[in-house]
C-alpha cells in the first residue's frame, strides 16, 4: 500500500523517516534510523572507484572500515548492494539504483549546507569548477587571479576533464559548475554565455598557406587537417570547420592534446586548427609555426559557464561567471598573435565584447 510520508529528519547525521498514519517503515527488515551519511559517502565512492582499497582512501577511513560499513548497509537494507569479485567490485543492479538515490541524497544535503554558508557569507565557502582540457591550461591563468581578487575568501577547486565527464558529474553533483562549449543539450542546466573564442590555422613556416596575408575558409578544401582524438569537443569543432570548408582529417594520427598538435605542426607534420587563447601569452611561441588569421567570420567555440538550475549557489555562480566572462583587451583578436597576417577591417565582430555577445544571444 502507498504511503504519504511527513517528514525526512537528518539528527546527528543520522537518517529519519516518520509515515503520517505513525508506522516506521513499510519495509520491516530496514532499520532506518541506523542509515548515516556516512554510509552512504561510503557506498558512491566504491561505486566511484569500483574497489574497496581506493574507495577507502578516498574516503580516508581503512579497507576494513570501509569495508564493515558497506557490509553493515547491506544487513540492514537486506539486499546485496555489490558483487566482490577478486579484481575489482561491481554493482547489482539495486545496488546501482541506490547508489544514484544515495548520490541525490548526498547533493541535497550539500546544497542545505551551501544554503546556510552563503547566508551567512555569500562569497566564501569552496566552489568546485569543471573546465575541459582545451581550455583551462590557456584561460585560467587570465582569470585565477581575477577571481582571488575579487572573492578572497572563496576557496576555488579546479578540476580539468572532457566534456562528458564534466558533465556527468555536474549532473552527479560532484560538480557544482563547468566551463564548456556551447551547445550544452540538456534542461536540467543554465548556459552562462561567456565570450566567442575564435581559431587560427596553425601551419609550418614553409607551407604554401603560410605566405597568406588572410585566409577564407575556402582556401581549406584541398588540405588535411591534423586533429585530437576522440572525446575532445575540439575535435567535433574542428570536424565542423572541415565540413564548412571542405577540408579533410589527416589519417594515420590524432593527437591527444594541443600541445602534442603545436608540436607536429613544428614538426612539418601538417597544420591544424588552435583556438586563440592556445597561442596568446603566457604561452610560448612554437619556432617554425605561422599562425593564420580567418577573413570574415572567422570559425569558433562558444563558452559559457554551465549549472544546475536547481543549484542553491545560482546567485553566486552568476557573480563568478561575471568575473570569468571579463577578459583583458585584446585577448581574443586574432591580430594580436605575433606571426599571423593582418587584414585591415575584418575584425569588427571579434572586436565587439563579451558583454555585446552576451545580449545578441537574449
Amino acid at each position: 500500500m502507498e504511503m504519504a510520508w511527513q517528514s525526512f529528519k537528518l539528527i546527528d547525521n543520522m537518517i529519519t523517516i516518520r509515515s503520517v498514519n505513525g508506522c516506521t517503515s513499510p519495509w520491516p527488515l530496514i532499520s532506518l534510523a541506523a542509515m548515516n551519511l556516512r554510509d552512504l559517502r561510503y557506498l558512491v565512492a566504491l561505486a566511484e572507484h569500483r574497489h574497496f582499497g581506493r574507495a577507502a582512501a578516498a574516503s580516508f577511513v581503512s579497507q576494513p572500515t570501509l569495508s564493515t560499513q558497506i557490509k553493515k548497509l547491506e544487513d540492514e537494507l537486506g539486499v546485496a548492494l555489490v558483487e566482490r569479485t577478486p579484481r575489482k567490485v561491481l554493482l547489482t543492479e539495486v545496488g546501482r539504483e541506490i547508489v544514484q538515490r544515495a548520490r541525490d541524497v548526498l547533493n541535497e544535503i550539500d546544497q542545505i549546507r551551501a544554503i546556510a554558508r552563503r547566508t551567512i557569507d555569500p562569497e566564501s565557502g569552496t566552489v568546485r569548477l569543471g573546465i575541459f582540457p582545451t581550455l583551462g591550461p590557456y584561460l585560467l591563468p587570465h582569470v585565477v587571479p581575477r577571481i582571488r581578487e575579487r572573492f578572497p575568501r572563496l576557496e576555488l577547486l579546479l578540476v580539468e576533464e572532457k566534456t562528458e565527464v564534466a558533465l556527468r558529474q555536474l549532473r552527479e553533483g560532484r560538480l557544482d559548475a563547468a566551463v564548456l562549449a556551447l551547445p550544452i543539450h540538456d534542461d536540467q542546466l543554465h548556459a552562462e554565455f561567456l565570450f566567442e573564442e575564435p581559431f587560427v590555422l596553425a601551419v609550418p613556416e614553409g607551407h604554401e598557406l603560410a605566405r597568406r596575408k588572410g585566409l577564407k575558409l575556402a582556401d581549406l578544401s584541398d588540405q588535411s587537417l591534423l586533429l585530437l582524438e576522440d572525446g575532445h569537443c575540439l575535435r567535433d569543432q574542428a570536424l565542423e570547420v572541415c565540413h564548412l570548408s571542405g577540408a579533410g582529417e589527416k589519417t594515420g594520427f590524432r593527437a591527444t592534446s594541443l600541445e602534442t598538435l603545436r608540436q607536429m605542426v613544428a614538426a612539418n607534420v601538417g597544420i591544424t586548427l588552435l583556438p586563440m587563447l592556445a597561442v596568446q601569452p603566457p604561452v610560448a611561441q612554437s619556432e617554425n609555426v605561422h599562425l593564420l588569421q580567418f577573413r570574415g567570420d572567422a570559425p569558433s567555440r562558444r563558452i559559457a559557464m554551465i549549472w544546475r538550475k536547481s543549484s542553491a549557489m545560482a546567485p553566486f555562480l552568476k557573480k563568478l561567471a561575471a568575473v570569468l566572462r571579463t577578459l583583458p583587451l585584446g585577448l581574443l583578436d586574432a591580430r594580436t598573435v605575433a606571426g599571423s597576417g593582418h587584414a585591415p577591417g575584418i575584425h569588427e565582430k571579434q572586436q565587439r565584447t563579451a558583454h555585446q555577445r552576451a545580449r545578441d544571444l537574449q
